[in-house]
């Protein structure tokens, strides 16, 4: 589901603020103003990343980026 840049936006803004509430020695209530975006201000507070958890590198990207693959090639002149 793609989300809006707007609410993208918003989301980002109260994991911020969650996150700075919680070096800031607040307690875990998410206030009335972040209420629509209680889930995002709490796993700031929690520390949780935001967004999804990192994949994996695929077993076909580590074969195509093996240590041939990624030297230097020669220059030919």
């Amino acid at each position: 589901m793609a989300v809006a840049k707007k609410d993208q936006e918003r989301v980002t803004y109260a994991w911020m603020y969650g996150q700075q509430a919680r070096k800031d020695g607040k307690e875990r209530s998410v206030p009335e103003y972040w209420t629509e975006h209680a889930e995002a201000w709490l796993q700031g507070f929690d520390g949780v990343p935001l967004g999804s958890e990192p994949k994996p590198v695929s077993e076909q990207l580590e074969a195509e980026l093996d240590e041939g693959a990624v030297r230097t090639p020669e220059v030919r002149l």
